[in-house]
């Protein structure tokens, strides 16, 4: 495949209907301060969608909201969008487009909210840095690897932590005081185990810091291998630590945590499959459970990520294929996952998931209908139901709630 065609965005074209080609993006961001959570209640297996129970305290006014997307792609949009939403009614209303960074598949916030991170997922990987109160570009570096496709923010807010899809590495990158980034200190290439079944190579797909702060994981689609690394915070570099393999052939895609910070749960997306791990923070090690239903009734799905409530109660995972959200209690502190059922997603091929910081609102990027849904998430059961029309937003792959 030429440059402008990394798998991902393969996959995302996969049957998409004919006229304009609108592709594969990935994104789940994080938020800024601290999140409330919300009261947990009992749980109803057979609900799939109910009305949402009023928050015990309101959020006032319009919040920001970023959306990803790609510029080189029939279709795409012109860069990073820039939205607000009600955090009560969950109504979305555009604000503009930050010009100048192309490519913008994926999105996170420093933690201090002042300084928003983008991929350029393109042959030459970079990262870019954007001052959130005026929109203006701080600049860009390259990662040294190829399509990058996701990235975080160390809760510190040193570090910039990116990972290439196309080339199979990893690689971090220093934060001044201003948000903007310095040159690269790190990169690692996952050159073991062997690529999995049908994999050319490794393509790392996602990196994140545990919820400790102590180790920084990164899923491996290729490899069908989830990388533990130690991170030398003065110096930016990345020490492995341990490994976790999934099955061959799982295609491991998006790793997500329980708020308790000993579970984690895994979306695999070659063999429709998610599993919940268990993460020991001495070591850094993850163990990777038994597969299990993503809800699925499509011939073809590719689970995307999950989003788990700030209260830890519930869970959501985006199905690619069969357009469905599935809903999950969370039990035993996080130590297992209970399939509620599925929900419509509102849009064609749902990407990405992402919670308001509250967890009141859940927010789908509808990767072929262009479209963001929102969601009125209720606490008491985790009932899902429709906030209105999805709004329109070209290759919506990324959707960024602060």
């Amino acid at each position: 495949m030429d440059s402008g065609w990394s798998r991902r965005r393969f996959v995302g074209a996969l049957g998409g209907a004919a006229g304009a080609s609108v592709l594969s993006g990935c994104g789940d961001g994080g938020t800024a301060g601290s999140t409330p959570a919300r009261p947990s209640g009992s749980t109803s297996p057979g609900a799939t969608a109910s009305a949402s129970a009023p928050a015990a305290k309101e959020p006032s006014g319009p919040r920001p909201l970023y959306l990803g997307t790609y510029t080189s792609m029939e279709g795409g949009g012109e860069g990073i969008g820039v939205a607000a939403y009600d955090p009560v009614s969950g109504r979305i209303t555009d604000s503009g487009t930050i010009t100048g960074v192309p490519d913008p598949s994926y999105l996170a916030v420093h933690p201090d909210g002042r300084t928003l991170y983008a991929v350029q997922e393109r042959e030459r990987g970079a990262v870019t840095a954007v001052r959130t109160s005026d929109r203006e570009v701080l600049g860009s570096r390259a990662t040294g690897g190829a399509h990058t496709c996701q990235l975080a923010v160390h809760p510190g807010g040193r570090w910039l932590l990116s990972a290439d899809y196309g080339s199979g590495t990893v690689a971090v990158h220093p934060i001044d005081a201003s948000g903007a980034l310095g040159e690269r200190t790190a990169l690692v290439t996952h050159s073991r185990p062997a690529p999995g079944p049908g994999q050319a190579g490794p393509h790392a797909h996602q990196i994140l810091t545990t919820p400790d702060g102590g180790h920084v994981l990164a899923v491996d689609l290729g490899t069908d291998t989830v990388y533990s690394y130690r991170l030398d915070q003065p110096a930016g570099t990345l020490t492995e630590v341990a490994r976790a393999h999934t099955r061959p052939g799982a295609g491991p895609r998006h790793l997500t945590f329980h708020p308790g910070g000993r579970y984690a749960y895994l979306a695999c997306e070659v063999d429709d499959t998610v599993s919940v791990c268990s993460y020991d923070p001495s070591s850094g090690r993850l163990t990777i459970g038994r597969p299990q239903s993503t809800g699925a009734k499509a011939d073809t799905n590719y689970p995307a990520q999950f989003a788990v409530t700030p209260d830890g109660a519930y869970a959501f995972l985006a199905n690619r294929g069969d357009d469905t959200i599935a809903r999950y209690a969370v039990e035993a502190d996080g130590a297992r996952l209970r399939l509620l059922g599925t929900v419509p997603s509102g849009g064609e091929f749902p990407r990405q998931l992402a919670l308001s910081p509250d967890g009141g609102l859940l927010f789908t990027a509808n990767q072929r209908s262009g479209t963001v849904g929102v969601f009125h998430v209720d606490a008491r059961d985790g009932g899902l139901r429709r906030a209105g029309e999805p709004f329109a937003s070209p290759v919506a792959v990324c959707a960024l709630p602060l």
